[in-house]
């Protein structure tokens, strides 16, 4: 990818008020939006003369294959999880802005309350915005099988395909856990890029299939927004996030697990 490099920012779900949220545990709900704060950034990075543009978009601009926009005016918007929020609340907000994005699904979340139905999927997908997996279950892949990691990547593919309509080219790793082999299996699976939660942008000989995002979470203003878009405090950041990979140690991947996914996951 060229310069100047393109910020990912990273989304999950937004809240409205007197909507509950898909999980309630304290280390899910701070990466939790408001509806309310979500157009806010959107407007301050608007006002900035930055626009949203999928994964898809910011690859093909940085590889030289669509000159329609600058690098400099670019942010990519991503959403992980696939929560009914990414059609509800952020596809109406992000038309209004005119701004692309990429909705991660997690595959085997879809049909759950307060998760996309299969449907819904599709309908974003018809409405412009692009469909990335996510996964089929949100496993930590490092810690799985060769077998299990492809069945996540390429199964989650099949899925999302057959609902959306659209081909699945973009995958983002479970909690950013990812390795050599996720890369490896996730070219042979048909993908062609890879996100993790690393800190960083992607710029001028970034990998593809390990791109660097920077989550946005409760509370970040709109000037927060912008400041992260444009790069700047990345090393805060980092270190924020360092931080946060040492406690994810500490308690351990199951620990961590649960409290993202397991017992706070609503059933169908």
């Amino acid at each position: 990818m060229r310069s100047p490099s393109t910020v990912f920012l990273m989304y999950h779900e937004l809240a409205r008020p007197g909507r509950p949220t898909c999980e309630d545990e304290p280390g899910y709900l701070r990466y939790v939006v408001a509806e309310e704060e979500f157009r806010r950034h959107l407007a301050a990075l608007k006002a900035a003369g930055l626009r949203g543009v999928s994964v898809g978009r910011a690859l093909d601009s940085a590889n030289g294959s669509d000159e329609s926009d600058d690098a400099e005016t670019r942010v990519c918007v991503t959403f992980d999880d696939g929560c009914e929020t990414d059609l509800l609340f952020a596809a109406p907000l992000l038309e209004e802005f005119d701004c692309g994005a990429t909705f991660y699904v997690v595959a085997g979340f879809v049909g759950r309350r307060g998760y996309l139905a299969p449907a819904q999927v599709r309908e974003l997908a018809g409405r412009g915005f692009e469909v990335g997996s996510h996964s089929l279950t949100h496993r930590f892949l490092n810690g799985l099988g060769d077998e299990e990691v492809r069945r996540e990547l390429s199964e989650s593919k099949d899925k999302l395909e057959q609902w959306s309509g659209r081909a699945v080219e973009h995958f983002s790793c479970p909690g950013g856990r990812w390795d050599a082999r996720v890369a490896a299996f996730a070219r042979e699976s048909g993908y062609r890029t890879v996100a993790t939660s690393r800190v960083g942008a992607n710029g001028r000989g970034s990998d593809s299939f390990r791109l660097a995002r920077v989550a946005v979470r409760r509370g970040d203003t709109g000037r927060e927004v912008v400041r992260a878009a444009r790069g700047e405090g990345l090393l805060a950041q980092r270190a924020r996030a360092a931080a946060l990979d040492f406690a994810k140690s500490v308690l351990g991947d199951a620990v961590y697990h649960k409290l993202h996914t397991g017992l706070g996951a609503r059933a169908k």
